[in-house]
């Protein structure tokens, strides 16, 4: 705003001074000189005047590239705080599924330990079931055998015995 005021500025002052020199004296030298003198001054002033502008536009330049430049970092950083956070909860996810996992075997290996058991204690009952059956059957077989042999030695005793009862 400050390069638009002086432009104004100047502009008035070139209103005011090419009328006034050339009423003054039209054709004398000194009036020529005046006013290219004037016109020197005012070219100096032009450029004095651009360069001051090229300046304040390469700093604002430099302005918006620093906020650019800001901006983009900013957006950079959200994207990373963005992309960190979804991979923690990707990671918290993949580790609940883990735990479930794991809590799923380990009730799956507690039921398989249990029915092993379960099998352990029914082929232990069977075996002692075969074993006591296996005892009684020997016992019968002992004590038919004792009677085998009690039957048998009544009658050799009865064959044998001199006296013999007879009715």
């Amino acid at each position: 705003m400050n390069v638009r005021r002086r432009t104004g500025v100047l502009l008035c002052l070139l209103a005011v001074t090419i009328p006034a020199g050339a009423a003054a004296g039209c054709g004398s030298t000194r009036s020529g000189r005046a006013s290219e003198s004037s016109a020197e001054a005012e070219r100096s002033e032009e450029e004095e005047q651009k360069k001051e502008e090229s300046a304040e536009l390469a700093k604002n330049r430099e302005i918006l590239s620093q906020i650019e430049a800001k901006k983009r970092e900013e957006d950079a950083e959200l994207t990373a705080h963005k992309t960190e956070a979804a991979a923690e909860a990707k990671a918290k996810k993949r580790e609940q599924k883990a735990a479930a996992e794991a809590k799923k075997k380990a009730a799956e290996a507690k039921k398989t330990e249990a029915k092993k058991k379960e099998l352990e204690a029914k082929a232990n009952a069977k075996k002692r079931q075969e074993a006591a059956q296996a005892e009684a059957k020997r016992k019968q077989e002992a004590s038919q055998r004792a009677n085998t042999v009690k039957r048998k030695a009544q009658s050799h005793r009865e064959q044998t015995s001199p006296i013999t009862i007879r009715q």
